[in-house]
């Protein structure tokens, strides 16, 4: 039997070791914080930190290949661990997605359509690019945000962006135009080693305070609009020479046409879902794409909505039990707390 290393011990790492273990996969999670989720669901935890040499080399000598749950593990993690043992998706994968620059940068290079952006180095900088979008724009960390932290959005004529070069911390950010955007969708794609591909349907989802609440599948789209989202993102899948399953954000504009806001190298939160929609969910689809497996079939039997439980959202878990058609998943946080996803839930429509 063979073993399948997670780095990370959240509820996505959770969720790939519960697939491996259906496709008779052993799993071993690299989580510094003991009990993690994901080993909870694993057959062993090794307790280091992500760029720690002697954790990292245990975990290669114990894995026959090794994947990852997050896109900010270090990259000289994942090209060390890389040197003795097959690492998906690859490292320049996390390269590309760990900043956001190089990212937009990147996927422009692929021909794809992104928001205009400014590479913010200083306040000067910060109020030139500003002067350059009408004095609007959303400005972010380069590195390491998530789910809306590392943010600050400027609206035209509003607000003063005096001090905020050093309020975010004197690190390198990027400042991004608005985009006229009609609606938010998502596109969960894999590759496999022999080049093969599938694509999800794409996800229409909801935000609030910067998090995912809703993934509604079918989305609210055209034809032509899914398969523009599904064309970008098995172009980018090529571009990277992928192996795994990757999120792909998009803006979809009036006209229908799709703007990439962005990719996450890993299994992602709006294709939820399709656990419970679809035969083959993308957790299962991604230890498939890198253990060689074939590719399952992405097509859903179901319409549904995804919801995350967010925080104290938890306390809803007897209701949402009563009803028909509904699949509860939680992923073993013993707190909750503000903003914290305990767990979601995907009502069959």
């Amino acid at each position: 039997m063979k073993t399948i290393g997670i780095i990370g011990g959240g509820q996505l790492g959770r969720m790939l070791a519960m697939a491996a273990a259906r496709l008779n996969f052993r799993t071993v999670i690299l989580e510094p914080q003991p009990d993690s989720p994901a080993a909870q669901a694993a057959n062993a935890q090794i307790v280091a930190a992500y760029d720690d040499p002697h954790g990292l080399d245990e975990l290669a000598r114990i894995s026959d290949l090794i994947t990852y749950e997050f896109e900010n593990v270090p990259v000289a993690a994942a090209e060390r661990l890389a040197a003795t043992r097959p690492v998906f998706p690859p490292p320049k994968a996390l390269e590309v997605a760990q900043d956001r620059l190089v990212e937009k940068r990147f996927i422009n290079g692929c021909g794809i359509a992104t928001a205009r952006f400014h590479a913010i180095d200083s306040q000067a900088d910060l109020e030139a690019a500003l002067a350059d979008f009408d004095g609007a724009g959303v400005l972010k960390t380069r590195r390491l945000g998530y789910d809306g932290k590392g943010q600050r959005v400027f609206r035209s004529g509003e607000d003063d962006p005096s001090g905020a070069f050093a309020a975010l911390g004197h690190v390198p950010l990027i400042l991004e135009s608005f985009v006229p955007f009609q609606r938010e969708i998502s596109i969960i794609a894999a590759r496999g080693p022999d080049g093969a591909t599938a694509c999800f349907d794409p996800a229409e989802n909801v935000h609030r305070n910067g998090i995912l609440h809703t993934s509604t599948v079918p989305a609210s789209v055209t034809e032509a609009t899914s398969e523009a989202a599904r064309k970008a993102a098995t172009a980018i899948l090529a571009a990277l020479g992928y192996v795994g399953v990757i999120g792909a954000e998009f803006f979809v504009l009036a006209d229908g046409s799709v703007v990439v806001n962005e990719i996450a190298p890993r299994v992602h939160n709006s294709g939820h879902w399709t656990e419970a929609a679809c035969v083959v969910s993308q957790f299962e689809q991604h230890i498939r794409a890198i253990a060689g497996l074939p590719l399952g079939d992405p097509s859903r039997h179901s319409d549904c909505v995804m919801q995350n439980l967010i925080g104290d959202d938890i306390g809803e878990l007897s209701n949402l039990l009563a009803e028909p058609n509904v699949l509860v998943h939680l992923y073993g946080k013993a707190e909750a707390r503000p903003g914290r996803k305990m767990g979601h839930f995907t009502r069959l429509t």
